[in-house]
């Protein structure tokens, strides 16, 4: 018998207790610019907290191979249906533990070892689950990718070529680095033409496109990866859409049983919470701000002398390119993490440093949005970052900039 007033983690274990409660004053006290990272409400996390952690559940509602799965069909039901509407989809899988493993699954579902993928190259914007040589895609396919042209956008007629003279089985879309709308329907129709499947990976935009501010992949697409948390602010974990009853069973085998067991029921409520959550008038007004946020960041980091990867951005993410600066991407945040603003180092197109220094950061605006930033607190923000990157081995200064964030942070916190 567990007592819920005795067996608490601060009773229990102390010492994990005390890190737990250093990493939520972390977070109240920096801002956050990680484009990938966000907070959840309390809704979500206490639904992760539940009892449903208890329970395995190997199977889908209706049709599982433990008893005693009643409510938790319920559940996952729930989670289901509302994806369905949020992206209107027709089919929808909610048991992919991350994102990494919703595109496992449709590799799994879908082609055989040795067929051809196509993806963006992780170095000019795109992820490591569309090819990398190191990832289990890129050792267990053969993987060509494409790239940006130019003025740093998607070489689409690029891409159209690669598609026609190597005929992949699969063709993806998505990213993990790059600033502006997809043409979704461009990658659609070079997939017909050489019968190749159409997966997108909206993992860092599906926020947005659940609120109708970035093009919407699925009706265009065979199958839409997706994880839950980023600019969808629900759980970590993953998703996969369809709208074709095949390929949903497909990918429903391949889930389970094909690349996992039980199901975790307690992040799968967390799902189910944050796609109500998203269905909301106030989150459509919330992913709006997200955009206005990031357009008046870039803005204001371009008119203080940094530049930005494609010129602007037309989501929720840019990427600046700090070489005019002589700095890393690895020594820009360190820096801006001494001053309390968190961001991560990123590759930038044709990058001479190695991918644990390179020459940019990438930035975000869904997290410090979540706070109530709007275009006044983005403009500040953008200001901050610039003086810290103008003086980067002023103590004094960073100091100052610390200063100005905690006053900022105060006056905005992420949980009252």
């Amino acid at each position: 018998m567990f007592d819920r007033t005795k067996s608490t983690i601060a009773s229990v274990d102390p010492e994990l207790f005390a890190a737990i409660q250093s990493e939520n004053q972390r977070q109240e006290d920096h801002i956050e610019l990680i484009a990938s990272e966000n907070y959840t409400s309390p809704a979500v996390m206490a639904a992760q907290g539940s009892q449903l952690t208890n329970k395995y559940a190997e199977g889908y509602p209706g049709k599982r191979y433990y008893g005693g799965c009643e409510y938790v069909d319920v559940v996952e039901q729930l989670a289901i249906d509302r994806l369905k509407q949020l992206f209107g989809a027709q089919f929808a899988n909610v048991q992919a533990n991350s994102g990494s493993q919703a595109n496992q699954s449709v590799f799994f579902g879908l082609l055989q070892p040795g067929d051809t993928i196509m993806g963006m190259s992780l170095s000019e914007g795109g992820h490591l689950t569309h090819g990398m040589p190191l990832n289990m895609s890129g050792k267990w396919f053969k993987v060509v990718s494409y790239g940006l042209d130019k003025n740093e956008a998607i070489d689409y007629d690029a891409m159209e070529r690669l598609a026609h003279e190597h005929k992949p089985k699969l063709i993806i879309a998505g990213a993990s680095a790059y600033a502006l709308r997809i043409d979704f329907e461009r990658f659609a129709k070079v997939a017909k033409a050489i019968g190749a499947y159409f997966m997108v990976d909206m993992a860092h935009y599906a926020g947005l496109i659940a609120a109708g501010v970035y093009p919407n992949p699925v009706p265009f697409a065979d199958v839409v990866t997706s994880t839950t948390h980023k600019s969808l602010r629900g759980p970590r974990g993953g998703v996969v859409l369809m709208n074709n009853e095949d390929i949903a069973k497909k990918i429903n085998s391949a889930i389970f049983p094909g690349i996992q067991g039980g199901p975790l029921m307690h992040v799968i409520a967390g799902k189910a919470v944050a796609f109500k959550e998203a269905l909301s008038p106030e989150f459509k007004t919330y992913q709006q701000q997200v955009v206005k946020n990031a357009a008046v960041l870039a803005d204001t980091l371009t008119q203080r002398g940094l530049r930005i990867v494609s010129g602007r951005t037309e989501s929720h993410v840019m990427l600046v390119d700090l070489r005019p600066k002589n700095l890393t991407g690895k020594e820009a945040e360190a820096i801006l993490g001494q001053a309390h603003m968190t961001c991560n180092k990123n590759g930038i197109p044709n990058d001479p440093q190695k991918p644990m220094v390179t020459s940019g950061i990438r930035l975000g605006s869904p997290a410090f949005t979540t706070r109530g930033f709007k275009e006044e607190q983005a403009r500040i923000t953008a200001n901050l970052i610039a003086d810290v990157l103008d003086k980067p081995h002023d103590e004094a200064n960073i100091a100052a900039v610390r200063a100005k964030v905690a006053a900022l942070t105060k006056e905005f916190p992420v949980y009252r």
